[in-house]
């Protein structure tokens, strides 16, 4: 896509300001990272509601003219709200989602500096939570006003809200009944997820969606007790053999799933989505060596992006039973266990998926073994259309900050940001400049500070685009991915 350039004033006037205010900006996020809100830690709970109280502090400063802290049920962790009403009548309404817990961390690690002192060497802020997601939430502050000081508006010219979870490094385990108890006033027409990144520092990207997961634990019973494997071996159904034997069968000689109904409603990648994907710079010899294998496998017809971004697949997470300590012990067991993983994507029906499974193991499994299937909860998947207008606007604005064409990604994990999705009914977008190198959920976490402006100027010219064109492009947008200009 050719970005449509936004007038020289405009530039002028926004990277004026972004320069006049970058060192509050940075002193203002170094204040936030010095809290701990690390949520998976009890013992900081505290740390995590400071974080959410500083928060809306920060963005009542900012402007907008509600900000709350909100609490989840059964004593979870706070998230924050903020509104600011555009005034515009027709303006569109966008909901920007980040969280603003953080990963354990501890200069004992192996942290270069201490993890909450934020830290600037070499034109990298490092902290925990510098990338994920403080710096990535916090970025919309200073753009939003960038965003009015060239525009000359005392509101933005969308319906700007925020909601930013303090449980998501914790699985967000409150979530979507938070979303669920305040749908109204999170109701939008664009959710717009600030917690991804980009290809790389060279090559700006935005994500398209991301991939669902289920998983599930199958035990299989055979005999009351474990039993002599020369009595009885050879006689009576053996549960480590079926697990084994199930394993076996779940996927074809093309490593495609073999569990019949699983590929139903699959959104197929078209041909133009297939040449976006090839032309990104991937390496695959390093790539192999980031997942420390030795070869790619996966489902035949299809590359390794492909594979990860926009195929389902299934994985066996474990398996196990019966002896397992040293020497042998000539046994049948009384049971064996195996987990398994599905990564799902756009136009797979997670109810359907999970009769899909019951229906396999029950054809699979031997008379005389009897089974129990657990499932453990899913993540539906998430996909936006190359030629929806917001995302368009994304790339317009993107390109204008990067000054370079803006490609396209997707993520193969999967995370919150369908509970939006499903219970707002509003598409899903991503905006995010952090870079694999900054080191999410490991040591010496860092934010590029170049990168960080990129994000400030980007949301700077972002409102008014999509408040321009989001009218328009309603008429146009297609139900799946289409032939998005990208040229």
């Amino acid at each position: 896509m050719s970005p449509a350039e936004a007038p020289d004033s405009v530039v002028r006037v926004v990277r004026a300001y972004i320069d006049q205010h970058r060192a509050a900006f940075l002193d203002d996020l170094a204040e936030w990272l010095r809290i701990p809100s690390v949520s998976a830690d009890p013992e900081r709970a505290g740390e995590v509601r400071r974080s959410a109280e500083w928060l809306a502090a920060k963005l009542s400063e900012t402007g907008f003219p509600v900000a709350e802290v909100w609490d989840t049920e059964k004593g979870g962790l706070p998230a924050v709200f903020a509104e600011w009403p555009s005034g515009d009548a027709d303006a569109p309404t966008v909901l920007v989602y980040g969280h603003h817990d953080v990963q354990p961390a501890a200069r004992e690690d192996g942290w270069a500096t201490e993890p909450f002192e934020p830290t600037i060497v070499d034109g990298r802020m490092y902290a925990r939570g510098a990338a994920d997601d403080k710096g990535q939430v916090f970025f919309h502050t200073l753009g939003v006003r960038a965003h009015l000081a060239a525009t000359g508006r005392t509101a933005p010219a969308v319906n700007l809200k925020l909601l930013i979870e303090g449980e998501e490094e914790s699985g967000s385990p409150n979530f979507a009944a938070l979303v669920r108890r305040h749908a109204d006033r999170l109701a939008a027409d664009v959710v717009m997820i600030s917690d991804t990144g980009m290809w790389g520092e060279t090559t700006p990207t935005v994500c398209t969606g991301m991939r669902g997961v289920a998983d599930c634990e199958i035990s299989l019973y055979g005999p009351g007790t474990d039993i002599h494997s020369g009595s009885f071996g050879g006689a009576v159904p053996n549960p480590a053999d079926e697990a084994a034997r199930l394993v076996a069968a779940l996927h074809d000689a093309d490593r495609r799933v073999a569990i019949p109904g699983f590929y139903d409603g699959v959104v197929e990648l078209t041909e133009r989505e297939r040449e976006l994907f090839a032309e990104l710079p991937f390496d695959e010899d390093a790539w192999l060596g980031v997942a420390k294998s030795h070869a790619t496998q996966g489902e035949a017809g299809f590359s390794t992006l492909e594979r990860i971004w926009a195929r389902p697949t299934a994985e066996v997470n474990g398996i196990w039973g019966g002896y397992t300590g040293p020497g042998g012990k000539t046994i049948i067991p009384a049971e064996a266990h195996v987990k398994l993983s599905f990564r799902l994507v756009a136009g797979q029906d997670v109810d359907k998926f999970q009769q899909s499974i019951g229906a396999w193991v029950a054809a699979q499994v031997t008379p005389g073994i009897r089974y129990e299937i657990e499932f453990r909860g899913a993540t539906r998947p998430c996909l936006t259309p190359l030629d929806h207008p917001a995302l368009q606007s994304v790339v317009r604005s993107m390109g204008q900050a990067f000054e370079q064409k803006i490609r396209f990604t997707r993520e193969g994990g999967s995370g919150p940001a369908a509970d939006l999705q499903d219970v707002l009914g509003a598409p899903v977008l991503f905006l995010g400049i952090s870079v694999p190198s900054d080191g999410w959920h490991s040591i010496n976490e860092k934010v590029e500070l170049a990168l960080l402006a990129k994000g400030v100027e980007t949301s700077a010219y972002l409102w008014a685009d999509l408040a321009e064109h989001w009218a328009v492009g309603q008429g146009q947008q297609s139900d799946r991915p289409s032939q998005a200009r990208t040229n």
